[in-house]
């Protein structure tokens, strides 16, 4: 073989070498799941999460037999729980939770026998939890809370029939007034992120059928928009389903796990600016509903939970931009 044409061969080899290598990395699926430590309390589904700056709260919830009054502080970057003070309202599941000034949330929820509109807030300082003026709308369970333009707002859930009302809080005056109009459907079981001033609401449940629409709640304005449903006969997904778990994290929203004809570990991206939805890699635990979630600004994790009557205890980190690996 001469050298001209040995030359050509590796030239030829390279490029091959080249190509295959190129055309790995972008076969490649980003969006890995990573088991975090275990939960140290029991296992539990329906409990209220809220994160104040890196540490996130697990409080309250329903464990198969009763109804829960603890709180739990995660350290998301030690991956290690501490338990808090007890939570000395009712023990209960179903309840909402959101982050305001520095101070968690609590309030609605079920106890067992009765719907409740009793309202909490907790001081991570002073680890202490403190009564405050009683939600403003009926007493119910299911709803969803969030927090957006300094205010903390509860809506939807249930009450022996489902609803569809919002009620703001303000934490300076400690009092709630009725907000603007929503004009989406009743619903209870929902779910809600937020994304700068807009919250995000969709999924539920309503006369057993799964709502399919879907709104932004602008907090400066307090607008509610109507976004693309989430089975828009243009787009090719359908996202149907209730007692979800949601999160935000680097702009995007997500939609994981939950109930939809059975449950389902489907993992679902929202882009705000295209205001589309794109399937992701599969939430790696049991496929659960009514379980919880963290977000951070750089990470998120889905935890607690139930399938039937098993109810979990684990905790998995949800990392967008990460290599998909199985089995860790």
């Amino acid at each position: 073989m001469n050298l001209k044409k040995m030359y050509l061969k590796v030239f030829t080899l390279l490029i091959i070498v080249a190509f295959v290598g190129c055309s790995s990395d972008d076969d490649d699926d980003y969006g890995n799941w990573v088991e975090s430590s275990t939960f140290d309390g029991y296992a539990r589904g329906n409990a209220v999460a809220f994160v104040i700056g890196d540490k996130g709260y697990l409080v309250t919830g329903y464990d198969g037999d009763d109804y829960l009054f603890d709180t739990w502080e995660y350290n998301s970057e030690g991956d290690y729980w501490i338990q808090k003070a007890d939570f000395p309202g009712i023990p209960r599941s179903g309840a909402v939770g959101f982050t305001l000034n520095g101070k968690g949330y609590l309030g609605t929820g079920y106890d067992g026998n009765n719907e409740l509109k009793d309202f909490w807030q907790y001081d991570p300082v002073l680890d202490k939890w403190t009564q405050k003026a009683d939600f403003g709308g009926t007493a119910r369970y299911g709803a969803v809370g969030f927090s957006v333009s300094g205010k903390g707002y509860i809506g939807t859930g249930y009450d022996g029939s489902e609803l569809k009302d919002f009620w703001k809080y303000n934490d300076v005056t400690d009092s709630w007034e009725l907000s603007v109009g929503f004009g989406g459907q009743k619903r209870k079981d929902a779910t809600v992120f937020v994304i700068g001033d807009l919250a995000y609401l969709g999924s539920g449940i309503h006369n057993g059928a799964y709502e399919n629409d879907f709104y932004s709640f602008n907090g400066t304005t307090e607008t509610w928009t109507r976004l693309k449903d989430l089975d828009d006969e243009d787009e090719d997904y359908s996202i149907l389903l209730s007692s979800g778990v949601s999160f935000s994290l680097n702009g995007k929203g997500y939609f994981v796990t939950g109930e939809a004809g059975g449950l389902t570990r489907e993992n679902w991206e929202y882009d705000p600016l295209t205001d589309v939805w794109e399937e992701q890699p599969s939430y790696e635990g049991t496929p659960r509903q009514d379980a919880s979630a963290f977000s951070f600004s750089d990470k998120a994790f889905v935890l607690m939970g139930r399938s039937g009557s098993y109810y979990f205890d684990d905790i998995w980190e949800y990392r967008p931009d990460e290599i998909v690996e199985d089995n860790d």
